[in-house]
């Protein structure tokens, strides 16, 4: 549809020339080559000349991609929940948001590797910057959801991308994915913000009950031994307790790329069982703005109950506390090689000195232990 070709991804009759002037970019082959080490960069582009659909593109490269990523940055990588999605259904997959890139991508793995569709992602327009990005994410099947700076945009903006999601669910009968809250969770502390819910209730004027189990909310759980960006995420909030913190040009691909470069040791995501009828009509007995927020808790315990806890967060609670009530899950060695990796990080920060170091372990101590308090 016309109206949404501001924000949407690209279609099947756009694919070709998308390709086209992917392989033929000059930043192609640096990226095979980061992602891919030691790899035939040639060989690659070649083949992804080859590709004819979106379906191709995602089960082809970016199914390898992801693979390869996963392989040379995660100990381990685990899922679970599968069978929570129901044969022809379409879902609203709402995800906590850890990583900028990998949350997304991580899924999509999994639903390709099931020989599922994968997904309609939705990511913030500050995120496309550049031809080659765009190119990329429109193949990838990426729409738009605009940051806008002023609320009668920003609301006319939300309704645009209420309808689009819809349309993608109802009419197309392809799943989305979104993150729960608007960027990255960076202390450690999932919460469902309520401005996204609100965003899902413009697309229709329906009863509250019927608006959102149009849409088939389904919560999604990733969890990180190793957070993405843990450094760089201490010292925004550093920043952030006594002044505006401000990103540096370039943050967001830096943040991009150590995210999916750094180790992350073991990985874990889960689908919950969406949300029901009955519990949206659980919701429905309250007033306006507490149906908004008894949806979010509910959603918010599905994710804490399928968190997947590392001896990472274990150390960093007991820490936290000055306690050992969680030693059963780590080693004495695994405590000390915690404790180095915080301290050796954090000193290479640019804000960091011997008067505020102990701030910024107790910070960096919580985006650990946060998941630990969550799920108790």
């Amino acid at each position: 549809m016309e109206k949404f070709d501001s924000i949407r991804p690209y279609n099947e009759s756009e694919f070709a020339d998308a390709i086209k002037r992917i392989t033929e970019h000059k930043y192609l082959p640096t990226v095979i080559n980061t992602v891919f080490l030691n790899t035939n960069a040639e060989e690659y582009i070649n083949n992804m000349k080859q590709y004819k659909t979106v379906r191709d593109f995602q089960h082809g490269f970016m199914r390898d991609a992801v693979e390869n990523i996963l392989k040379k940055t995660s100990t381990n990588f685990t899922y679970s929940g599968i069978e929570n999605i129901k044969s022809g259904s379409s879902n609203m997959f709402v995800s906590n948001h850890r990583d900028i890139a990998l949350d997304a991508a991580i899924l999509c793995y999994v639903f390709a590797c099931n020989n599922l569709e994968c997904l309609e992602v939705a990511i913030g327009n500050n995120l496309l910057q550049g031809d080659f990005v765009i190119d990329i994410a429109g193949v990838n099947k990426m729409f738009k959801i605009m940051r806008s700076s002023n609320a009668k945009d920003l609301y006319r903006d939300s309704v645009l991308a209420s309808e689009y999601m819809r349309y993608v669910i109802n009419d197309k009968k392809e799943s989305v994915w979104i993150a729960q809250r608007n960027g990255r969770t960076k202390d450690g502390d999932d919460k469902t913000e309520l401005g996204v819910l609100k965003m899902f209730s413009l697309g229709n004027d329906k009863p509250f009950v019927e608006n959102f189990e149009e849409i088939n909310i389904t919560p999604v759980a990733i969890s990180y031994e190793y957070e993405p960006c843990d450094f760089y995420k201490t010292m925004e909030l550093y920043i952030s307790s006594f002044q505006k913190y401000v990103k540096e040009p370039g943050e967001d691909l830096r943040s991009i790329i150590t995210g999916i470069m750094q180790p992350k040791g073991q990985i874990n995501i889960t689908v919950t069982p969406s949300i029901t009828r009955e519990e949206l009509e659980y919701c429905d007995q309250f007033e306006k703005n507490v149906k908004f927020t008894t949806l979010a808790e509910i959603m918010d315990k599905r994710i804490y109950q399928s968190y997947k806890l590392y001896k990472t967060n274990y150390i960093a609670h007991d820490m936290l506390n000055n306690a050992n009530t969680y030693e059963e899950f780590y080693t004495k060695e695994d405590k000390e090689f915690f404790i180095g990796y915080m301290k050796q990080g954090l000193s290479k920060l640019p804000c960091a000195n011997e008067e505020n170091m102990k701030d910024l372990e107790n910070i960096f101590l919580k985006i650990y232990a946060n998941p630990v308090n969550n799920k108790l």
